[in-house]
């Protein structure tokens, strides 16, 4: 917990500390009690927090910021129904309560934070540094406007924060772990156990005769709602990104051999050379060295007189790219192999260079790659096209155009689909295929036929989307799902075998009689696991049975379902837990996995008490007025 709140002290808006990192307490208001919150306040406070009140505004506001954050994060529109459904507006009002709670019992305990400190805090924010990591006036008042704020109020929630920041700290920032929470973590990770067990197949069921009329329609009607058939809903999604609006025959072959030269390396290996060199300390004397080279005197042997030795000729192998002085790369990658430069006067000093050996770039021709450098180019000049196509679409959806019509006027795509379920399904049962559909289905069954739905905003454009009709969930009727009702009742039949076969043979591993006997007479042949860990499948055992063999003692016998038509009967033959290492990695981790947990019951807590000493109240009426909903 308090790591989660040092984290969000690094964030935008210091007021997100509280609502990031106290919406965790939730759970623990719902059991410290929250009887206190149904008294009345004043139609225009929602809540009261000691001597602290929390507005409508305020309340709207954190809700209205909670929803975008929410829209962004899925990508799609949460509709008020969703949002109340998920308990929002009650977090909400909860983390501006939490928020007060800190607050009021900061300023009782007399508790501030320097002017230096918070200036400190705002000019060390990443969110505010410039591309020269240095503090950036022009990002600090582009944030403020994105959360309109003023500078004043942000240096305040900022402060206040860093307070209750600081009282959550001096609760919970120290704790030690008991031994014996560390020996349990170490045990319930750590444990390793082994046993005996046998597998009853749904073909040792037996014959399983077809069911009757009335056995069908029994067992259909005592499970109508899992045969329902889901409300379907028509379509219209029409998408804006680049790729939708790329042309790529508008790529002059220019313009393509440009990008196609400046992101070879992008197509193979360019040529690398390696290249030796002679430094000299004036050009009069690389001068002298060059002439006598041109004499006849071997490059080694100009060296030598230089006294460089073998190893220090070797300048390296590199791509012109890849070395530091580019009078030098043009030189060396100007030369024949084995030619010796003229004098080249590098960022070092004049120099001598000779290239010993070029390896020749292997790069894919620009023919081949021709087409991918159109579509990128086109690619990227369509990006900056977007909003201004976004704006002439708003116009025209304002004017009550069609979507079908604003697609055939914009060159884009229109996809209808004529059926598709909330988990986006056809009715045939498959997936079907609409842009940024998990957004778009979504939003789709939070509207209604005939709204004038916003565009959704993904990661590279907008969707456009339109309810054309709307197929109601309905109870199908016994002969439409026959098939799957007996396919069904015939899977229940297999699982009440085996599950009461299991029984009987677990009595008798309990009894005293040994696995391979009770295996033989089940017709199964008898399997060891060991190296068993928790949450872990192994072999033929799914997580599900290992976790079973884990809540019984060893030597004691159990059964557990082994996927959808299979039981596993076992005996637990063995369990081991490795000795608790403190020094490691693994274990210092572990402890600070305990630390945080306890540090956030302890947090808890404390709020619940001041909660209590402070009295809070919250007007639901008023809750209401502030997220939207009905008075």
């Amino acid at each position: 917990m308090l790591r989660n709140m040092r984290k969000a002290g690094q964030t935008i808006v210091g007021k997100a500390i509280a609502t990031i990192f106290f919406g965790a307490l939730i759970v623990s208001f719902a059991i410290w009690g929250i009887g206190d919150i149904f008294r009345a306040t004043p139609a225009s406070t929602v809540a009261e927090v000691g001597d602290t009140t929390i507005t409508v505004d305020q309340t709207r506001n954190a809700y209205t910021n909670e929803l975008q954050r929410l829209g962004r994060q899925f990508r799609t529109v949460i509709s008020p129904e969703q949002a109340r459904a998920f308990g929002l507006d009650q977090q909400v009002v909860n983390n501006l309560v939490t928020d007060a709670v800190l607050a009021e019992k900061a300023r009782e305990m007399g508790l501030s934070v320097s002017d230096q400190l918070v200036a400190a805090s705002i000019m060390n924010n990443p969110a505010f540094k410039g591309a020269d990591g240095q503090f950036n006036r022009a990002l600090f008042d582009q944030a403020l406007r994105n959360i309109n704020l003023s500078e004043g109020g942000f240096v305040q929630e900022q402060r206040s924060a860093m307070a209750r920041l600081h009282l959550a700290e001096a609760i919970a920032g120290d704790i030690n772990v008991p031994l014996a929470a560390k020996e349990a973590l170490n045990r319930y990770a750590t444990e390793r156990r082994a046993a005996s067990y046998l597998l009853l197949t749904a073909a040792m069921a037996g014959d399983v005769p077809a069911p009757t009329e009335e056995q069908l329609q029994t067992f259909f009607n005592e499970r109508k709602s899992a045969f329902r058939a889901p409300e379907y809903r028509a379509v219209s999604v029409m998408a804006l990104d680049a790729a939708s609006l790329a042309k790529p025959d508008t790529v002059s072959e220019a313009d393509a051999r440009q990008r196609y030269e400046q992101q070879k390396a992008r197509y193979g290996t360019p040529e690398r050379r390696t290249i030796q060199q002679i430094t000299f300390p004036s050009p009069s004397e690389a001068e002298a060295a060059a002439t006598k080279i041109k004499d006849g005197a071997t490059f080694e042997s100009v060296a030598a007189e230089r006294n460089v030795s073998p190893q220090d000729l070797e300048l390296g192998t590199f791509a012109k790219a890849e070395m530091l002085d580019q009078a030098v790369a043009d030189a060396a990658f100007g030369l024949q192999q084995g030619a010796v430069s003229a004098p080249i006067t590098g960022r070092f000093g004049p120099v001598l260079l000779r290239v010993m050996q070029i390896q020749p770039e292997a790069v894919r021709p620009f023919e081949e790659v021709a087409a991918e450098l159109r579509q990128e180019v086109a690619r990227e000049r369509a990006q900056g096209q977007i909003e201004r196509i976004h704006d002439e679409i708003e116009d025209l959806r304002a004017g009550a155009k069609p979507l079908a019509d604003i697609a055939r006027e914009k060159g884009l795509t229109l996809v209808q689909v004529p059926a598709v379920d909330t988990n986006g399904l056809d009715k045939a049962g498959n997936p079907v295929n609409l842009p940024e559909k998990d957004a778009a289905v979504k939003a789709a069954f939070a509207s209604d036929i005939g709204v004038d739905n916003e565009a959704l905003r993904t990661g590279t454009g907008y969707v456009w989307y339109d309810v054309t009709g709307i197929e109601a969930s309905r109870e199908k009727n016994l002969d439409e799902v026959r098939d799957q009702v007996a396919a069904q009742w015939r899977e229940d039949q297999v699982a009440q075998r085996l599950s009461e076969k299991a029984r009987g043979l677990t009595e008798r591993l309990e009894k005293g009689e040994t696995i391979e006997a009770v295996a033989q007479d089940a017709g199964a042949s008898v399997q060891t696991a060991t190296d068993l860990a928790r949450n872990a499948a192994k072999d033929d055992l799914t997580a599900e049975a290992v976790n079973r063999i884990f809540a019984v003692p060893v030597g004691k016998a159990g059964n557990v379902a082994n996927g959808p038509d299979a039981r596993a009967v076992f005996k637990v033959t063995s369990a081991m837990v490795p000795p608790l290492v403190t020094s490691t990695q693994q274990a210092q981790n572990t402890e600070n996995q305990l630390r945080t947990g306890l540090g956030d019951d302890l947090i808890g807590q404390y709020i619940a008490q001041v909660r209590q000493e402070l009295g809070v109240t919250i007007n639901q009426q008023a809750l209401r007025q502030a997220n939207g909903g009905e008075l």
